[in-house]
């Protein structure tokens, strides 16, 4: 079994496609700073222009992520978030939305302990509709991924600049939901992509694939965000999300009034800058 043509996030990609505008893909850590503000600012999401959101799953050692992100996760950490809570939070999530596209994004390690099983099957029950786990390649696709399409979760790879044309065929291989384009060599939010160079690189993967592409890793802005959605189905935010979180704090690090609005008004802005892009990519 694999994911069903017409689930969450094919429909979803198909209504952009109708439209004629790129996606905003949203990550926030689930649980940072508290489970109850990670709820408020998850409903928040898709009013705010969020057409698929990225729920990261906190774990102590995430070697993928740049600063900003490590501090979110170690916050849910510490606000005693777990990988149970999480499948939770999505749970309740869904008793408001029903329609919006939800990813759990992470690394293997908590999904191994709580049992590959166990974990998918409460994954899909919660409405979890796919998973990029950042540690599992290709070679190890018995651990997770086959499991997660027999279940009916997607299973989306991250393809970076560094995956020439002789590796994609086996990065794409069991790939579904979307393939997600890691836009600069090194961690979450190191740089700003060049989206030139993006474009190029969307363009390559293509000749590969007919899943749409997100792109993702060290987009802030409104005008980087427009510059790659008129080459890729999808932009990912992430590290200026968890920042706008980080930034409304208190000095004890707990959620104020404006926490909420400073992550949908930042979402707002960068979903504007979208959708006023004028798509080229080939069909």
């Amino acid at each position: 079994m694999t994911p069903r043509r017409d689930g969450r996030l094919a429909r979803r990609f198909a209504e952009l496609k109708a439209a004629g505008r790129g996606g905003l893909v949203t990550y926030l850590s689930a649980g940072d700073p508290d489970p109850d503000t990670s709820l408020a600012i998850l409903k928040g999401l898709p009013a705010a222009g969020a057409d698929v959101i990225e729920l990261g799953m906190p774990f102590t050692d995430p070697m993928a992520d740049g600063p900003a992100i490590q501090a979110a996760g170690l916050r849910a950490l510490k606000s005693g978030q777990t990988l149970k809570k999480t499948i939770d939070l999505v749970r309740a999530f869904r008793k408001g939305d029903e329609a919006t596209p939800l990813v759990l994004m992470g690394y293997y390690n908590p999904i191994y302990v709580y049992g590959v099983e166990r974990f998918l099957k409460d994954a899909k029950a919660a409405g979890v509709d796919g998973l990029i786990v950042v540690d599992l390649p290709p070679e190890e696709d018995d651990e997770l991924c086959l499991p997660a399409l027999k279940a009916g979760i997607a299973f989306i790879r991250l393809a970076t600049p560094t995956t020439d044309d002789k590796r994609l065929p086996a990065v794409l291989r069991n790939t579904s939901g979307f393939v997600y384009y890691v836009s600069i060599t090194g961690i979450t939010g190191a740089a700003a992509p060049d989206a030139a160079k993006v474009a190029a690189a969307v363009t390559r993967i293509k000749r590969h694939t007919k899943l749409p592409i997100a792109v993702g890793f060290g987009v802030r802005t409104a005008e980087h965000a427009r510059a790659i959605a008129e080459g890729a189905e999808a932009v990912a935010v992430g590290t200026a999300l968890v920042e706008a979180v980080r930034t409304s704090l208190d000095q004890a690090g707990k959620a104020g009034k404006s926490t909420v609005k400073a992550v949908t008004d930042l979402v707002a802005s960068i979903a504007s800058g979208v959708r006023s892009a004028r798509r080229v990519a080939a069909e």
